[in-house]
């Protein structure tokens, strides 16, 4: 199957052909448009797997042809951007259909969990997500491949459970960044998981005992107080 097709739309010129760069190069193929209208004739010559839509477009809104396209149920699933960050509106773009909200300015490593996240909820098109430019991490002694999904140390394989994979995942797309349980929750199982602290907190408890020479005093998967965990990486990648 060829990997999936994104439809970025966007007025900014430059963040389009920024974001369209970077998501080539992860291996998607990509189609940047500048408003609703080419979106909508795009849409109906060409198949697209999912679209990153902009809040704030010329003529008719990226909420409203949000509301528009969430009526067909055979419409792509949709990641809304926004330069507001503001919880009613996060609220507002979900509400409006979104499978899924990114506030600018973000990451673009952020931008393509999201995309796998997502795309993952889609059985349909779950394996067109890219794989072959998913470059392995490296932290400390170990190498996270994605490709593989699995887990090495010092070139040792390390087993990993769906749900360890899942969690360790989301961390290496944002090591060095704090998240909390919620926030981790989202972004490992999408806008309708089902939030538990205590499940949560098993599976961190797990990871650790596979990661850290002693879980009680973690190097690499640490709690940072009041804001959540974190994955470090006190070596540079490779």
């Amino acid at each position: 199957m060829q990997n999936a097709k994104i439809l970025l739309v966007d007025d900014d010129r430059r963040l389009r052909t920024l974001v369209e760069r970077y998501l080539t190069k992860q291996g998607f193929v990509v189609t940047a448009v500048g408003d609703g209208e080419a979106m909508t004739k795009l849409l109906a010559r060409d198949p697209i797997d999912l679209i990153v839509l902009d809040w704030m477009l010329p003529n008719e809104d990226g909420l409203s042809i949000c509301q528009r396209l969430s009526a067909d149920k055979n419409s792509p699933p949709i990641i809304m951007l926004t330069g507001n960050s503001e919880a009613e509106a996060r609220v507002a773009g979900l509400e409006g259909g979104a499978d899924d909200y990114l506030t600018k300015p973000f990451e673009p490593r952020e931008l393509v969990a999201r995309i796998h996240n997502v795309l993952r909820r889609c059985p349909r098109i779950a394996a067109a997500i890219p794989v072959a430019n998913s470059v392995p991490m490296q932290f400390g002694p170990y190498r996270l491949d994605y490709v593989q999904r699995c887990l090495y140390r010092d070139g040792v394989h390390i087993a990993l459970t769906g749900n360890e994979f899942a969690l360790l995942n989301v961390l290496a797309q944002h090591v060095g960044t704090p998240l909390s349980r919620e926030r981790l929750a989202y972004l490992i199982n999408g806008r309708d998981h089902d939030y538990d602290n205590r499940a949560l907190d098993v599976q961190v408890s797990r990871l650790r005992r596979l990661l850290e020479d002693n879980p009680a005093r973690p190097c690499y998967l640490q709690t940072v107080r009041t804001l959540g965990y974190m994955l470090t990486q006190p070596e540079p990648i490779q």
